[in-house]
């Protein structure tokens, strides 16, 4: 089955992966046959997830890098392809928001931003599309943007501006870098249930009676499955597009079911 992926052999690395759906994205990489590098701020997350990679009998390693700091993503990125030997598919997961209205966010909070959502992005997608250009093996890189980037994000505007930012560098990213064989898209997810953004009984209730069809959070694995089709040979005339995982969210614009129920009350 792995076969149908065209990955097997090819050596990925995960920017984000000792987690969440970085977790969830590395282990898919190893079933469908890629060797995966695991890149975190956390040694212990890295070491535990490259574990589990080698578990499914794929080589791994941990990598532990600040990837707000430019030496150290191109110094991360050069001990992988040398363990490796080079790189095929890199995955972008990290990103954080602030919660705070526009006008208590300092220019300061704006920066961060936009450093821990778009900017490494770039710095990191550079660096590896360099390298795949040089060695003219192409490969793809996928990126997790956002819905806050497709719509209005109030309360965390800064985030969402950066997730804008970052989908449209996407397509920058494949327009410029299509004819060295490099695909670039991202992947938008919605709500989803994560170690660090667990749901609540009140978020779950939101969920079930408004704003997401299928009625519930994401899965990191969903996501995960989305970044392995589009890292794959399936998506290999895909370039340039964002693919938004959030349950129907963005399909329609979908009134609480409790104000339809007021309506027929009064009929």
């Amino acid at each position: 089955m792995s076969s149908l992926f065209g990955l097997e052999g090819k050596k990925a690395l995960v920017v984000g992966g000792g987690r969440g759906m970085g977790e969830s994205t590395a282990l898919h990489l190893a079933q469908a046959g890629c060797d995966v590098a695991v890149l975190d701020n956390a040694k212990e997350r890295a070491e535990l997830v490259a574990d589990q990679v080698a578990k499914l009998g794929r080589r791994s390693m941990p990598v532990v890098a600040d990837i707000l700091d430019e030496d150290s993503v191109k110094k991360a990125v050069a001990e992988v392809e040398a363990e490796l030997g080079g790189l095929d598919v890199l995955v972008t997961i990290v990103g954080q928001a602030l919660f705070k209205p526009l006008l208590e966010t300092s220019l300061d909070e704006w920066d961060s931003e936009q450093a821990r959502n778009l900017r490494y992005v770039f710095v990191t997608a550079k660096t590896v599309a360099q390298s795949m250009i040089a060695r003219g093996t192409g490969g793809s890189i996928v990126c997790v943007g956002s819905i806050d980037g497709v719509v209005g994000a109030p309360l965390h505007a800064a985030y969402g501006a950066a997730k804008a930012g970052l989908m449209h560098l996407v397509k920058s990213m494949a327009a410029e870098w299509g004819r060295d064989g490099i695909r670039v898209n991202s992947v938008a997810p919605g709500s989803i249930t994560t170690p660090r953004l667990p749901e609540t009984p009140e978020s779950l209730a939101i969920l079930k009676n408004s704003v997401v069809p299928l009625g519930r959070p994401g899965t990191t694995d969903e996501i995960a499955g989305a970044a392995l089709f589009l890292a794959s040979s399936l998506s290999n005339y895909v370039t340039g597009h964002t693919l938004l995982v959030d349950g129907g969210w963005m399909a329609a614009n979908i009134f609480d079911m409790r104000f339809f129920e007021v309506k027929k009350s009064n009929e």
